[in-house]
């Protein structure tokens, strides 16, 4: 008997997620959760190498990758404090690291997280699987979204079929359909542009409740330039990244015309419901829509994506026993217990890799029943 740990950090950078879970029951059981904000100086400095590749350091990101490792074993030791539970009653930590860069798109294909494991393990004295992208990127797939295999497990239901959307920074779908295998792919942007556009307008980190999107209106004209992005008209699968839509490919788009900048906004938020729509439309037309991740929180897209999907129902995955906050910090928990297990845990049907592979690093711990 033991526990699992997972970690993730998405997109936006919002939080480092955890998840300490209890796979001994069925379903599982959520012992603790936390999200733990990243020291502002630091996330200052990955934001910095995410923004300008043009000009990053060998040496910085050499630091950054182990400081990020400390802030993730600090998020560990935080958890387990609060929670009660002894290091030596978890079983493996899953981290999903910090992606530094996801291309896809170029001739040689790769996908980089950082966040050092091998200091998450010295530091925690727990054992840690971690870089788990990369496997599949090798076998020819995405690398991303991971999540859906997840999903198959935890949320599909014989009784209606499900559409699990995670609005993180990049949004993505996972199509549960009753006698069908599971589907998933990255629909474009979530939060992303949302924050940054913000963030460079008003100094804020979020548009808390979509308030500054409500205050502005949709720019038809804007809103068919964004359309024409053609990552939108590619067939699945399919993933992306801030390596695309960022804050410089959005100006490039306004560079020849003025907008309010709180029309902009409200334009953004109508992409970003329209196009998770289009796709939840597409290929799950009658499915019950759950939605989790930080989008989850922002009633004004929600209302848009409701909007765009009627008369399906949209909700979030707490209706299905699981936080929307947590989703993706579980589902690399119960990575970590799959990959020990010598168990496959991706789908070639979601990120189009050669068939099924084992995924992620192992890097043991100091303690704990593995040691």
């Amino acid at each position: 008997m033991g526990f699992y740990l997972g970690l993730m950090s998405g997109t936006s950078m919002d939080a480092i997620d955890a998840a300490l879970v209890d796979f001994g029951t069925t379903p599982p059981r959520i012992l603790a959760t936390s999200a733990t904000p990243f020291a502002l100086e630091l996330k200052k400095r990955i934001t910095a190498l995410l923004e300008n590749p043009l000009r990053v350091s060998l040496d910085e990101i050499g630091q950054i990758d182990v400081e990020v490792a400390t802030a993730f074993a600090g998020a560990v030791t935080a958890l387990l404090s609060a929670s009660g539970v002894a290091r030596r009653e978890v079983i493996a930590i899953g981290s999903h690291g910090q992606t530094l860069r996801h291309r896809i798109d170029l001739p040689t294909p790769f996908t980089w997280q950082i966040g050092d494991p091998n200091t998450l393990a010295e530091t925690t004295g727990i054992t840690v699987v971690a870089d788990f992208r990369r496997r599949d990127v090798a076998a020819g797939g995405q690398g991303a979204p991971l999540v859906p295999v997840f999903h198959d497990q935890a949320f599909r239901s014989p009784e209606e079929d499900r559409a699990i959307v995670n609005i993180g920074g990049i949004a993505n779908l996972t199509v549960l359909t009753r006698g069908k295998p599971v589907l998933g792919f990255d629909t474009g942007p979530g939060n992303r542009l949302l924050d940054a556009w913000i963030q460079t307008r008003c100094g804020l980190d979020f548009d808390r409740d979509g308030a500054w999107a409500g205050s502005g209106r949709c720019d038809p004209e804007l809103l068919a330039r964004l359309f024409a992005e053609p990552y939108l008209g590619q067939p699945a699968p399919k993933s992306t990244g801030r390596e695309l839509f960022n804050l410089a490919w959005l100006e490039a788009i306004l560079a020849d015309r003025h907008c309010d900048p709180a029309d902009v906004q409200a334009t953004l938020l109508e992409y970003t419901a329209r196009t998770i729509a289009a796709e939840a439309r597409r290929h799950a037309p009658a499915a019950t829509i759950y939605v989790c991740g930080g989008g989850s929180h922002n009633p004004r897209l929600l209302q848009a994506l409701t909007r765009h999907v009627h008369p399906v129902r949209v909700t979030t995955t707490a209706e299905l026993g699981l936080d929307p906050d947590y989703v993706e910090a579980i589902a690399f928990a119960w990575f970590a217990r799959r990959t020990l297990a010598g168990w496959t845990s991706s789908l070639a049907t979601v990120t189009g890799a050669r068939g099924p592979r084992i995924l992620g690093g192992i890097y043991r711990g100091s303690s704990g029943p593995e040691s």
